[in-house]
């Protein structure tokens, strides 16, 4: 059996790299599987990361308009937080689709 096999599989240094290389492909645990996985899941939290940076700079330049403006941290206060002057009254007008 050992005489129909071509030379190169009886060579000891292609066996041994040929095994080598079948380990790291699927039996390690940084086989290229898991390496193929991994880096898609690093380029998604990448572009997570920037939109998230791009939002807190948004954030920040909304708040330091507020900070700044007083008419728009009052105009802030009564759309989001539904705050009012003691002397007005407050009605929420509610649309059903």
């Amino acid at each position: 059996m050992l005489k129909r096999l071509p030379p190169i599989f009886k060579n000891f240094y292609f066996l041994t790299g040929f095994l080598f290389l079948i380990w790291m492909i699927f039996v390690d645990s940084n086989d290229l599987i898991t390496r193929f996985s991994m880096s898609s899941k690093l380029r998604a939290l990448e572009s997570e990361k920037e939109y998230y940076e791009a939002k807190i700079l948004e954030v920040e330049k909304d708040r330091k308009e507020l900070m700044t403006n007083k008419e728009l941290l009052e105009k802030f206060a009564r759309e989001k937080y539904l705050m009012k002057k003691e002397t007005e009254d407050l009605f929420i007008i509610q649309v059903k689709e």
